[in-house]
């Protein structure tokens, strides 16, 4: 029997939301959010109190299963009591109907869903009803899942379903569905599909959803849509993070109220729609990416994308150096979720970008990928900074984490990326790596080159004619380096210190002669004219991505600022927390309001010291209000040392010799090597 709970949803409810975004939305709620739910408590009263149920002539029956997993961005921020308050905004007929399981969360930021039990509600033309209340288990538990998948497959089948996971996502390898109340467990896709396996007969031909969606950051990979290929017909999940507001709940559900009777298809369509409408709606719309894929096209993407693997892979086994082109087509690939020592790594990016980019390294396979990709992802929104989007990512290696390819290698699809890595990292293949290569008429692999053998650490400096260093590696380095980038310091020797200003790419190289020259120019990256540390994280053709380390009131952060190259400046996105240790992404794009406190967060070392470690140091607070911009300022006069940072495929770095500049009235001296 299912126990049924009327619940009253009403002002009460809606006014707890709003106070708790008006007290804490220094955390993880935007002013925007609060703006909304503010000009909606007016009228829910009376809303709630008019509603008739829809009268409806439609005879097909649509059922949303969603997994409403509330972490802290329910706890922290209310996020998921503001998605059940934009759907029950919606009047369903009775042919629609939500299901939902509530748990996950530490606290819920309204008056019914309790943290201590799994709940499960029913929102349909009788409003929002709760069902049952179980014992408190994990939702990132397999089980849990699948106990979830039977209740709602036995007690509210329908013409057409869709399942809908809601919570931080971590992409291939991280999976989605962390549970606050369980250390951060989550669902791994081989937890995901056992559940689905375990009450539905999966079939590629008759698949038993219409729709599997993750309203989460970092989902739409190649193997997220390969390990749902025979759960259903389309997957609708992001590339990127997710900004806090997540889908439209209102927009998508008024649609489906209205016109039952769409297709999976037109009714993905609406939901990518309304996202890209209620992002913009919050200004949360730059970076957003929401895709469309036709599960049932596929097969020939798999197809094309294991191709294209054994093409790299192949190239690599012929010339070992293939890694190093290869990794620097990677790093100007557009990337998701954070790939930067300070944002974490979430080694995803844009698997269609990647193949176009490589059109010239593999040029038998990556035309294959593209015209693949066309033809299963048949729709995706994207913001302004995502326009390189083609609507699923695949796993590159940005960090040369053995764990992390582990990971990978265990839940990814396909066998010749894996081995492409693993021969990447660790210069070696195990048997059954060695007889795939066999496949390709490869006996052997050759000997890597790394900068952990080729003694370029503290590689000397030359100064040229126009006061520019220059350093000079040679042709090999093409074959070596993945990248190369500047590091900028302040000194002040007085006070025995030098103050990392970060990492950008200003420099002028020839990979063809392996000779590269510095761009210092005697400016930085500042706010409110407070030099900050920024680390490049992308490097476009028509913006850069940078990350700025920051506590904000108190928290960790990173400021998520674009340089735009057509309109000459930079623009600050917002703020997230890094990447956790689990893998999973901050789905709260955090937007700074009047009166945050923003501490700057350098990384210091002694001058004189025998210990090199850089350590974190809080240098300024600034109060934020709304006409701070962020802008390259000059740095004045001092003492600066800036120095060559060279990286490999496998994750490896060197330094070069030091090169320092001394600004004096605007004049710039520069001297070779460090000077006391």
């Amino acid at each position: 029997m299912i126990k049924k709970k009327r619940l009253k949803w009403g002002a009460l409810f809606l006014m707890s939301v709003l106070m708790f975004l008006l007290v804490a939305c220094g955390g993880d709620a935007s002013t925007s959010e609060a703006s909304v739910v503010l000009n909606s408590a007016n009228e829910i009263g009376e809303t709630n109190q008019t509603k008739s149920v829809k009268q409806t002539t439609h005879e097909t029956e649509w059922a949303i299963y969603w997994y409403l997993c509330g972490s802290d961005l329910e706890s922290g921020g209310g996020s998921a009591s503001i998605d059940l308050f934009e759907l029950t905004e919606v009047e369903l007929p009775e042919n629609v109907k939500i299901i939902i399981q509530t748990g996950g969360a530490s606290t819920w930021q309204n008056e019914f869903v309790d943290p201590n039990y799994i709940e499960r509600y029913v929102y349909d033309s009788n409003g929002l009803v709760q069902v049952e209340q179980l014992p408190l288990t994990s939702m990132g538990d397999e089980e849990t899942l699948s106990s979830f998948l039977s209740f709602a497959k036995t007690n509210y089948p329908a013409d057409k379903t869709m399942f809908l996971f809601w919570n931080h996502g971590g992409g291939t390898v991280s999976g989605a569905a962390s549970d606050e109340l369980f250390q951060g467990d989550s669902l791994d896709l081989r937890e995901m599909y056992s559940a689905f396996n375990a009450n539905y007969e999966l079939s590629e031909a008759d698949q038993p959803f219409d729709i599997i969606g993750f309203d989460t950051c970092l989902m739409a990979t190649v193997d997220v849509a390969y390990t749902f290929s025979d759960v259903g017909k389309y997957l609708v999940a992001s590339q990127e993070l997710e900004p806090s507001n997540g889908w439209n709940y209102t927009g998508m559900a008024d649609a489906l109220a209205h016109n039952p009777e769409m297709d999976a298809e037109t009714f993905g369509k609406v939901i990518c729609d309304t996202y890209q409408a209620g992002c913009e709606g919050v200004g949360t719309a730059d970076d957003i990416t929401l895709s469309l894929t036709d599960l049932s096209k596929l097969g020939a993407l798999l197809g094309a994308y294991e191709d294209f693997g054994k093409e790299a892979l192949a190239s690599a086994c012929a010339e070992p150096s293939f890694f190093s082109y290869f990794g620097r087509i990677a790093f100007a690939t557009e990337n998701y979720g954070g790939n930067t020592k300070e944002q974490g790594f979430s080694n995803m990016v844009d698997l269609g970008h990647l193949a176009r980019q490589s059109s010239e390294l593999l040029p038998e396979t990556s035309e294959n990928v593209l015209q693949a990709l066309e033809n299963c992802v048949t729709y995706k929104v994207s913001g302004p900074y995502r326009q390189e989007s083609t609507g699923l990512s695949c796993y590159y290696s940005f960090n040369g984490d053995i764990d992390d390819f582990n990971g990978y290698a265990d839940l990814g699809y396909g066998e010749a990326f894996k081995y492409y890595y693993q021969y990447g990292l660790t210069g070696e293949l195990p048997e059954s790596g060695m007889d795939f290569i066999a496949e390709m008429n490869y006996e052997t692999i050759k000997p890597l080159e790394t900068l952990e053998n080729e003694g370029w650490e503290n590689h000397e400096l030359d100064v040229d004619s126009e006061g520019s260093a220059v350093l000079t590696l040679g042709e090999n380095a093409a074959n070596i380096l993945s990248g190369i980038y500047i590091q900028l310091y302040y000194v002040d020797p007085e006070l025995d210190l030098m103050l990392l200003l970060g990492r950008d790419n200003d420099l002028i190289g020839d990979w063809d002669t392996g000779v590269f020259k510095d761009n210092f120019r005697g400016v930085w990256g500042a706010l409110d004219g407070n030099l900050v540390n920024m680390d490049i994280s992308y490097e476009g053709e028509g913006y850069n991505l940078y990350a700025v380390p920051v506590l904000i009131n108190g928290e960790d952060y990173n400021l998520n600022v674009i340089y735009d190259f057509q309109a000459e400046a930079f623009q600050i996105q917002g703020a997230r927390r890094p990447v956790d240790e689990s893998g999973m992404a901050d789905k709260n794009l955090y937007t700074l309001i009047e009166g945050d406190i923003i501490t700057t967060i350098h990384y210091a070392m002694s001058i004189s010291g025998e210990d090199d470690e850089l350590v974190p140091v809080e240098v300024d607070e600034i109060v934020w209000d709304n006409n701070m911009i962020f802008e390259e300022i000059d740095l004045g006069d001092g003492l600066f040392i800036q120095m060559f940072e060279m990286t490999d495929m496998q994750g490896n770095f060197a330094f070069s010799d030091a090169i320092m500049f001394e600004s004096v009235d605007g004049v710039i001296t520069t001297t070779v090597g460090f000077v006391e």
